[in-house]
């Protein structure tokens, strides 16, 4: 314990030391106000955005339960303030009104473990014992992997929402906590998802690209330490995915088959702006300030992804996708340790260790899908062809092969997902009121 609290001690920066002030001119006006509003709800997740389980749940609280008296937690300044604000009450995410909000409310709900005034000063208020709120956690995506940063010891959540079996027998067994403070309830966003189900396309038109990042090569956003362009531009990370988008025979593959790219940069990486690029007209490196990921999400017909959690919310839609991990070992042993999933017995989509076998892979799914030959695997070098895996050159030898597959993914995607309806708000409203009550 004092090991990990000086650990913690070290991370702060003189910006939380100032938070601290702020916290303790804050105590006196929050007593007041929590007389003044003892049922408060304040609901937050990324400090300049509006558009994960937390948004999708305070917009199922103002539509259905408008007689909650809830509150959400946003920058002023960014695009989705006003989408937000249209629904109801905001508060400027990090000021002093913020920190009076979050002392007074009966119970602080996000999507982020940093949803609060300062992640830091909150850390040590809530886990170290002087401050006793509750705190709800609706999680940014379905954990699969041991995840140590929220396990009991570490964030002392009054309540976690789970999505799936596997995923909440695996949290009560190795994460600490109680069976009451997780609860399946299933994240607020699927129920939008679930309402954009649709038949499975036809003919791949859009492909998708989104990996996660790496903590090694990119500090986190509320970290101290900054790292160059030029050194991310070094690593096997940079030189993968930069690589894959400007390979030639992606790029003919995409061509021949009148294909769509979209990349996506996870939120951790998107301050390196324009790190990733592309000249060719089908392939688009988006403006995260002008994309709503879920309506990426849903607009798209295939998925090119890592680790990324994000996978999941695609798997639900019933969509194909690949995993593009070509450097698994390393991730984990310095990003995220393997938990229950494993990508090869468990994962929606083939497993792929080289841009070779990506581009293999879709091939095969555009076969399958479109039932015509694609010409791309004609001018794949000899190379490439002798790095495929075996089981990419299995796939490769017959459509059928690739029907097969695909049939055992949706097995698994059939398997995996316990709860599947538009109900997950209700009962994750259900789930809250219970622990406010005990």
């Amino acid at each position: 314990m004092n090991h990990s609290f000086f650990a913690k001690l070290k991370e702060i920066s003189y910006k939380d030391i100032l938070q601290v002030f702020v916290f303790l001119l804050a105590l006196i006006p929050a007593l007041v106000y929590k007389k003044m509003r003892p049922h408060l709800w304040l609901v937050c997740e990324h400090k300049n955005e509006a558009a994960d389980n937390g948004y999708w749940f305070f917009r199922y609280l103002r539509e259905v339960h408008p007689e909650v008296d809830s509150v959400y937690a946003i920058n002023s300044r960014c695009r989705d303030y006003k989408k937000v604000k249209n629904l109801g009450p905001t508060i400027s995410f990090g000021t002093f009104k913020h920190w009076i909000y979050y002392l007074a409310a009966e119970v602080n709900i996000s999507s982020q473990k940093g949803g609060k005034p300062n992640a830091a000063v909150c850390y040590f208020l809530e886990v170290y014992g002087i401050l006793k709120n509750k705190r709800v956690f609706l999680q940014h995506g379905i954990t699969k992997d041991n995840v140590k940063f929220l396990h009991y010891k570490n964030a002392k959540f009054a309540m976690i929402v789970t999505n799936t079996e596997r995923e909440h027998e695996y949290m009560k067994a190795n994460f600490g906590y109680k069976n009451d403070e997780l609860q399946m309830t299933g994240m607020p966003r699927f129920d939008n998802l679930y309402r954009n189900i649709k038949q499975a396309t036809k003919n791949i038109r859009k492909i998708l690209i989104m990996p996660t990042w790496r903590s090694w090569i990119n500090p986190p956003s509320n970290g101290k330490a900054e790292i160059a362009e030029k050194d991310i531009k070094k690593s096997t990370y940079y030189k993968a995915w930069n690589g894959l988008i400007n390979d030639k025979t992606f790029i003919k593959l995409i061509e021949d088959n009148d294909l769509q790219v979209v990349f996506y940069q996870h939120r951790e990486m998107q301050k390196f702006e324009g790190l990733f690029a592309s000249d060719n007209p089908r392939i688009t490196v988006v403006d995260p300030k002008k994309t709503e990921v879920q309506q990426l999400l849903i607009d798209s017909d295939f998925m090119i992804t890592d680790y990324s959690s994000v996978a999941m919310d695609f798997a639900y839609m019933d969509k194909p996708l690949c995993y593009f991990q070509f450097d698994y070992e390393e991730f984990r042993s310095k990003h995220y340790e393997e938990g229950y999933f494993s990508y090869v017995n468990d994962g929606f989509g083939p497993v792929c260790r080289t841009k070779e076998e990506v581009i293999n892979t879709l091939t095969d799914f555009v076969v399958k899908n479109q039932d015509k030959p694609v010409t791309v695997m004609e001018n794949a070098t000899k190379e490439a062809v002798e790095n495929t895996t075996e089981e990419t050159v299995t796939q490769e030898k017959s459509a059928a092969s690739v029907k097969d597959k695909y049939a055992e993914y949706a097995r698994r995607r059939e398997e995996f997902f316990t709860l599947k309806d538009d109900k997950n708000c209700e009962r994750t409203f259900e789930a809250i009121k219970s622990i406010i009550q005990r």
